[in-house]
């Protein structure tokens, strides 16, 4: 009975050869809004009838306040708690704010950490959520709340878990909350590759901007990907990849002009990850933004970059 049992977990570790870190309790009620909160319940549900199982899975705790003192104001915090926010403030925002809400944030934040901790000791991890790179010390953007990502990297610098990070942000949006946070901070690279004709206006710079514009397409974009990687991981040298596989690149989404297709996502996700793996850098990935006409569409390249993830972890773990 228990060689039995140990094969079984084996062949399921097999089929997914790192951790998934979700939670039930990613959602908040956003009423008619353009971000799509449903899509993490429709990629776990999507996952499980894939062959994984509960056990691939861990649910994080929520962040605690002495984690995100780490990155933001305590005079932040502590508006977000009481609810005191101003209206520009909630403009910035661009959600409803909620208790809902801020607990949704919170939850975030302790996935990421997790994701991190259990891609320092897998090679790979995966979390169903996170990548909220527009929240700043002191406020929010762009519907992110908290900087789940330099909470995150700030933790596991604190813990001596590593020495230096690297953040490959692949979302349509620049990561300007991630860049102003980490621009004097020498053990944290930060790299961006965006649409400039779009959000937000003011792009503090990263360690490396790669700016393209409406339209340009799969070959403009990989071309670029392609000239700064594996270069930028063998020149910095990271102990740890945050990678921010946002969706929104997409040539069907409703925020973006990229242009890129189903296909060409892939391959994005291949050579970032692929090229750190190669080099056995630790990759947290985090699905960061995607806002498809359809959400089955942002639901399917988020899958596909699990896909991507297993075939390339089987082949370097």
């Amino acid at each position: 009975m228990f060689p039995l049992i140990k094969i079984l977990r084996a062949f399921r570790k097999q089929i997914f050869p790192f951790r998934f870190i979700y939670s039930d309790n990613y959602w908040a009620d956003l009423g008619e809004h353009v971000f799509p909160v449903v899509k993490y319940k429709l990629i776990y549900e999507a996952l499980l009838r894939r062959g994984a199982k509960k056990e691939n899975f861990l649910s994080p705790q929520l962040a605690g306040k002495e984690d995100l003192l780490l990155v933001h104001t305590p005079k932040y915090l502590k508006k977000l708690e009481t609810g005191d926010l101003s209206h520009s403030e909630i403009l910035s925002l661009e959600l409803p704010y909620s208790p809902e809400l801020l607990k949704f944030a919170f939850l975030f934040v302790g996935g990421t950490v997790l994701t991190a901790e259990k891609a320092l000791e897998d090679g790979l991890a995966v979390h169903i959520g996170g990548g909220f790179h527009h929240a700043f010390p002191d406020h929010g953007e762009g519907f992110c709340v908290l900087n789940d990502v330099a909470v995150s990297l700030e933790k596991m610098k604190k813990e001596g878990k590593v020495e230096k990070v690297m953040v490959v942000d692949c979302d349509l949006h620049q990561g300007n909350g991630n860049a102003f946070i980490f621009s004097k901070r020498d053990y944290a690279f930060t790299f961006s590759i965006h649409q400039m004709d779009n959000y937000p206006a003011q792009k503090p710079s990263s360690s490396v901007d790669v700016g393209l514009w409406t339209g340009d397409g799969d070959e403009k974009y990989l071309s670029k990907l392609r000239s700064n990687f594996p270069r930028l991981y063998q020149d910095f040298k990271p102990d740890l990849i945050f990678y921010l596989a946002g969706a929104d690149p997409y040539e069907k989404d409703q925020l973006g002009g990229l242009r890129l297709t189903i296909e060409g996502l892939r391959e994005r996700d291949r050579i970032v990850i692929e090229e750190a793996r190669k080099l056995r850098i630790p990759v947290a990935i985090l699905f960061a933004g995607g806002y498809a006409t359809h959400v089955n569409d942002t639901v399917s390249i988020h899958l596909n970059t699990v896909k991507v993830a297993q075939n390339i972890q089987r082949k370097y773990s």
